[in-house]
């Protein structure tokens, strides 16, 4: 007679795993943060067992005690994790069987397969959730400190030369914008994962008469209406790792967009631009140099994009040779995920940290934005108006430019002779172009850095992140 095994495929077995091989499949180190979720799954699972009369309400609502109670031992610290036991869910079945005879039952028309789908799904609508409030802390910091410095222009940058005068809060509204995609991204992947696995079984369903639309209810698989929706293909659901790839995705995307603004951030902190100072508290010194103060907050945040985007490639390489439906291989799909998560959560804090604490230095702002070859574009429009081609008045300028340079002159600073010299079309009111605020004022079309629009993209903001 074969040896009674642990395991629940232990039947076919004349032998347990090699302790080598318990060490190498193990799961319950990483997956038994998903606990709460699993208990959730076997509450609504053990309830739909007994709607359909597979159990009795006596024997459902011990079960509902005995989860409730290995809760209570797991979020205390309370509860031993057994190796041997593999993962979350053969631990709390294991010891949930020990305290409750009905639990035998609990696994009626359940696989593991279906259970962790449901796990997953659960966890990510609850990852989605915390990220996208952890993000919108960060806009909100991002939103206050533009509205400390609503009135500060700076120079915006391409090829990181300077390129024309904005408001520093539309810079800043621009990474706004990045992270609201971000945080309307993580809302998509919630939805996407809003559809309820269980009775999809290892594969196939299963022959015994159960309700996978009740389940559904009580998970909150639900659309706006209340409708329960579950998914619709059995082997689909225990194969499907989309979620994993677009949640990790998502992370990666986000961490992209703090890269960016990170960078932004560590070239406005140093000595050659110090249009801002970042806080203390988010950065730290040199061990040889005493004058230093390194902007470590925005170089991790930088550094945590690559991490993020290595998480998506492990994921999108774990998949992309499988057959359907379930392989062991996809065991190795949480910890990329578990670890985007964390990861993105604490990014988003630090960011938020870091905007909260951070200093415009006016000053340095002010001399930048003085510098009046930011408004040469706008002195190839003034020719514009007067009806002169725009690559011919873009010529035009760029010949005023040299003749500035050769001078060693600013822009400005030439004479009207100087450059009707260039072109016939400039007149005596050709140095009003140089007025930064009328500058400004000129750019009221939608999206633009306008006073007008800027106060528009205020409200707007305000509004959204109320």
């Amino acid at each position: 007679m074969a040896k009674p095994s642990h395991a629940t495929w232990g039947g076919r077995f004349t032998a347990g795993p090699a302790e080598l091989m318990l060490q190498f499949s193990e799961s319950v180190s990483f997956d038994r943060r998903l606990a709460p979720f699993d208990i959730m799954g076997s509450k609504a699972h053990s309830a739909m067992l007994a709607h359909v009369g597979l159990i009795t309400a006596k024997e459902r609502d011990a079960i509902h005690a005995g989860l409730d109670a290995i809760l209570v031992e797991i979020e205390a610290g309370r509860f031993t994790w057994e190796t041997k036991l593999e993962d979350v869910h053969m631990n709390i079945e294991q010891a949930l069987t020990k305290r409750v005879p009905a639990a035998a039952k609990l696994h009626t028309a359940r696989s593991r397969n279906d259970q962790i789908a449901t796990d997953m799904r659960l966890f990510f609508k609850h990852a989605c959730a915390t990220l996208a409030a952890k993000i919108r802390a960060a806009e909100q910091a991002l939103l206050a400190l533009a509205a400390a410095n609503r009135d500060v222009l700076i120079p915006g940058y391409t090829h990181l030369q300077r390129a024309q005068p904005v408001f520093l809060s539309h810079h800043l509204f621009a990474w706004l914008e990045m992270l609201d995609r971000d945080r309307a991204r993580f809302g998509d992947v919630a939805a996407h994962a809003n559809w309820c696995p269980l009775g999809s079984g290892a594969i196939a369903g299963t022959t015994l008469p159960i309700d996978r639309e009740f389940t559904a209810k009580a998970l909150g698989f639900v659309d706006a209406r209340g409708r329960p929706q579950v998914t619709q293909n059995s082997m689909d659901t225990v194969a499907d790792r989309d979620l994993f790839i677009e949640f990790a995705g998502a992370c990666a995307l986000f961490g992209v967009h703090l890269s960016r603004i990170a960078e932004d951030l560590i070239l406005w902190s140093s000595t050659e631009f110090k249009f801002v100072e970042l806080p203390d508290t988010f950065c730290t010194g040199s061990s040889l140099m005493p004058q230093k103060k390194n902007p470590d907050s925005c170089e991790l945040l930088r550094g945590k994009s690559a991490r993020l985007q290595g998480n998506l490639h492990t994921l999108l390489t774990l998949a992309k040779g499988l057959p359907l439906t379930y392989n062991r291989d996809l065991q190795e799909d949480k910890p990329p995920v578990f670890d985007s998560f964390d990861q993105s959560a604490l990014c988003a804090d630090v960011l938020a940290g870091t905007l909260a604490g951070l200093t415009v230095v006016r000053e340095r702002c002010a001399a930048a934005v003085r510098d009046p070859a930011l408004l040469a574009t706008d002195l190839a429009d003034y020719l514009v108006l007067k009806g002169v081609a725009f690559r011919d008045a873009h010529h035009a300028v760029g010949a005023v430019v040299r003749l500035a340079e050769k001078n060693n002159v600013e822009i400005n600073q030439l004479s009207i002779e100087d450059v009707r010299t260039v072109h016939v079309a400039f007149g005596q009111d050709w140095i009003e172009v140089f007025d930064l605020q009328r500058a400004l004022a000129k750019r009221e079309g939608t999206g633009m850095p306008g006073p007008k629009q800027v106060a528009r993209q205020f409200a707007r903001w305000k509004k959204l992140l109320a």
